[in-house]
């Protein structure tokens, strides 16, 4: 089995949202466009929420961060559930907050 391949800011987003009290638990290895990330946010308040997290390197160019095939036809497929492309930390945080919203 090949190793999991992740983009270098996954484990700044892990790190991110883990301190902002979500649950994440990586999904980078399983493949076939499956968003990097499950998290689960809001267990404390009793409004236990899941969402898909797909990880991008906002350091590379805007080519080289776009979603292969097999993510678009995620993506289509997984269409009105919630789930978030984000290319960093802060960006994690940002789509974390208006979910919570």
């Amino acid at each position: 089995m090949r190793a999991a391949k992740v983009d270098a800011n996954h484990t700044e987003v892990v790190a991110a949202l883990r301190g902002a009290g979500c649950l994440v638990e990586s999904l980078a290895g399983v493949g076939n466009g499956v968003p990097d990330l499950l998290v689960g946010y809001g267990a404390k308040d009793g409004s236990l929420k899941f969402w898909m997290v797909e990880v991008k390197d906002g350091k590379k160019p805007p080519s080289a961060r776009k979603l292969t095939l097999d993510q678009v036809d995620w993506h289509t497929k997984w269409e009105g559930y919630p789930v978030s492309i984000v290319d960093g930390p802060e960006a994690a945080l940002r789509h974390l907050e208006a979910l919570r919203a």
